[in-house]
């Protein structure tokens, strides 16, 4: 099968983050595994982009992931490896670094997926050490680590983000409407699983809980190109908005607008800030009354 010329781009949860943050006018340093052949091509996708990394050695070859489009069909097929495992000294050595970095005044997202070997509740772990000392934590992860960090208190979380499919099988049962998961997001928020909890309902906006209350963001109907990046734009503009000073109403809108425009993008893109100053006024706020 002949194949056109390969693009490379750094990515996964947490660089796309940075990329975003970047795209709409900010800066961050992105915390990466590094290792072998793949890990020095990373560091040189990233400094081509503009964006800071801190670089951790990986027990392994950094991963690399394949997207391969049919130009027939436009059909995408996704190849995801699984990367090096990590042993528990491994997961000590990087739970070091990130103690050794951070600052109580500074943001840090957890984003993206635990590599093999990683303990389920690791994302737990990290919280727990750094919530006494550290930044304020926004966390973005999926699968069992997201069952694992709401199943119990997370005195350190300040932020948790999830979508509507991932918070419907936590819940066990569908969430419908608005209220519904405005009421799930509520009791996440009661039980200490987080601060505030962010419930991403796709088309339907977004909806936000927090002690003070619940809020909603429509999400402008715009056409679709992809899916993927949409959350990670997300999290971009959600988390330079707070770094900005801004509140979590407004964060909420700049967060939605920017995966409103990302979906409108070919998959290795995310958001552009024109499209994002764009749509920001036609997404609109309203309080959610339970």
């Amino acid at each position: 099968m002949r194949c056109a010329t390969p693009e490379f781009s750094a990515g996964g949860g947490g660089i796309n983050v940075s990329r975003a943050i970047r795209i709409l006018g900010g800066h961050s340093r992105a915390f990466v595994a590094l290792g072998g052949n793949a890990g020095q091509r990373l560091q040189t996708l990233l400094a081509d982009e503009g964006i800071a990394e801190i670089g951790h050695s990986a027990p392994g070859e950094t991963r690399t992931n394949v997207a391969v489009t049919c130009d027939q069909t436009g059909e995408q097929f996704r190849f995801v490896m699984p990367g090096p495992t990590w042993a528990a000294a491994d997961c000590v050595k990087l739970l070091t670094q990130l103690n050794a970095m951070t600052r109580p005044a500074g943001l840090l997202v957890l984003s993206g997926s635990l590599a093999p070997g990683m303990p389920t509740d690791f994302a737990r772990t990290v919280i727990a050490a750094l919530k006494d000392t550290g930044p304020s934590i926004l966390c973005d992860i999926s699968g069992h680590p997201l069952h694992d960090l709401c199943a119990a208190p997370n005195p350190g979380l300040d932020v948790l983000r999830m979508d509507l499919d991932e918070s419907e099988e936590i819940f066990g049962a569908p969430l419908s409407t608005r209220t519904y998961s405005a009421r799930f997001a509520r009791d996440l928020v009661a039980s200490g699983v987080s601060k505030t909890v962010i419930v991403a309902r796709g088309p339907d906006g977004s909806i936000l809980a927090s002690e003070t209350g619940c809020i909603h963001v429509t999400a402008l109907d715009v056409p679709i190109n992809s899916k993927v990046g949409a959350g990670d734009s997300f999290v971009g503009a959600f988390t330079l908005a707070r770094a900005r000073g801004l509140n979590l109403a407004t964060a909420l809108q700049h967060g939605t607008t920017a995966a409103t425009a990302a979906v409108t993008k070919p998959a290795t893109e995310l958001c552009r800030k024109v499209d994002f100053e764009r749509y920001l006024p036609g997404c609109v706020l309203s309080d959610i009354t339970l």
